[in-house]
């Protein structure tokens, strides 16, 4: 484990609960000194870390901010060029393409836990964080399933649910769904904090539902919106739009009926999908058309929830 902040400390914690050995480093020594502190085996030093990976042919897990993968790549390339490799960045296709130009001979399969917290570092990590989430796993024409079957095996033992999808489809997806909320969190945030002491003496609910996520890392908030900038950027039109459109409503007839209405709808589109009655699938990993049907299934809101020998067993809606 390479990170040792709210998702890699998480990580690290949940994958030595299964009983994995499973050792981390982390640049920063105040988050190494805690971890060591607690019992975990972790160093500062990433280079011996690697090398180990390397004595032991594991699966190494980048758990990094965007800006840092290259460096960090350069370095798994050096000392341990052939392993398994993953990662949880938030933004995939910057990662996998970084992976093609860094470390080319590792056998990589791409993550994303969707879970986490507005707090971060070592201390802010639960080994229980990802529990019944949803976890992306890529899949690209090039993908060694073997490698893919590895890393759903890690993401199956701590508790969560792999959804497979490619770098691209993940990317437009999460605009949506995860970046665009922590933009509008932080205006809102801004725009309310603007009113002065009335305002934030008021606020109450909505306030702080909506503006949940603007107290997260802002370094690690850029990160992943800007690393993800082709695909944020005509979201935030769409998004623009229908603030136009509300706006104008507004200002000619003094409704908000369609916005309104339209954004229950969305919610209750969000609530009927955690009720949705789904169907078994069965894929066999060695088989000609596994990878489409793996993508099929993550792009059809489904996930994969075992693996039994070779055979990626999961459910669809």
């Amino acid at each position: 484990m390479i990170g040792l902040g709210l998702i890699g400390g998480s990580l690290l914690r949940a994958s030595v609960a299964t009983g994995r050995t499973t050792w981390g480093a982390a640049v920063s020594e105040v988050d190494a000194d805690a971890a060591s502190r607690a019992g975990y085996d972790v160093t500062t030093d990433v280079e011996a870390a690697l090398h180990r990976a390397a004595a032991d042919d594991a699966l190494i897990v980048l758990a990094v901010p965007l800006p840092a993968i290259e460096n960090l790549l350069r370095l798994v390339a050096q000392h341990a060029p052939h392993c398994l490799l993953t990662d949880v960045v938030s933004v995939k296709a910057p990662v996998l393409d970084a992976v093609r130009r860094r470390a080319p001979y590792t056998r990589y399969a791409g993550g994303h836990p969707m879970a986490g917290t507005a707090e971060s570092g070592w201390r802010a990590g639960d080994a229980a964080l990802f529990k019944d989430a949803a976890w992306v796993v890529g899949v690209e024409e090039d993908t060694d399933l073997t490698a893919w079957a590895e890393v759903t095996r890690l993401v199956l033992d701590v508790g969560a649910v792999a959804v497979p999808l490619p770098a691209d489809s993940h990317d437009e997806t999460v605009a949506r769904i995860s970046h665009l909320p922590h933009l509008f969190a932080a205006i809102l945030a801004t725009i309310g904090a603007e009113g002065g002491p009335l305002a934030m003496s008021l606020a109450a609910g909505s306030y702080r539902d909506g503006t949940r996520v603007a107290a997260s890392s802002p370094e690690l908030v850029r990160a992943m919106t800007e690393g993800n900038r082709d695909a944020l950027l005509p979201v935030v039109d769409e998004a623009l739009g229908r603030l136009g459109a509300a706006r104008g409503s507004l200002a000619s007839t003094g409704g908000l009926a369609a916005t309104i209405k339209a954004g229950h709808e969305g919610s209750l589109a969000f609530a009927a999908a955690r009720g949705t009655v789904r169907s078994g699938v069965r894929i066999t990993l060695d088989a000609p058309d596994a990878r489409d049907a793996l993508i099929g299934v993550g792009e059809r809101g489904g996930r994969i929830t075992g693996l039994v020998d070779g055979v990626a067993v999961g459910e669809v809606n």
